[in-house]
């Protein structure tokens, strides 16, 4: 069985990413299908893997956070339109395995990795 979880780490203050919005999208062809969405919690987790057991099915998938709505309620200062808006990581899953895929972001810059 395998299993996706993700976290957020806000590296311009040096803290997990808690509230920020995300949506998990499954593309399958043409179509681009909602799978979950929610807000990061106060670690900058979700509660729960976003796919697991039965949910899980390997593919292609789009990880999308809501990066400038995160830091305008944060109280940081943007220019409009921001550099960083929705921020969008689009990844590959095979049958099996954990796929742990992480956002680590500013206003102005994002990484991300397959973590563990």
């Amino acid at each position: 069985m395998g299993r996706l979880s993700t976290h957020v780490l806000d590296t311009a203050a040096g803290t997990p990413g808690a509230g920020m919005e995300y949506a998990l999208f499954r593309l399958d062809g043409a179509a681009r299908v909602l799978v979950t969405q929610g807000r990061t919690n106060a670690d900058g987790r979700t509660d729960a893997p976003l796919l697991a057991g039965d949910a899980f099915r390997g593919g292609r998938y789009e990880l999308v956070f809501q990066a400038a709505a995160y830091f305008r309620a944060r109280g940081v200062p943007l220019a409009e339109p921001p550099f960083l808006d929705a921020v969008t990581l689009a990844f590959g899953m095979a049958e099996e395995g954990h796929y742990h895929v992480p956002l680590l972001v500013s206003p102005f810059s994002f990484t991300t990795y397959r973590g563990s």
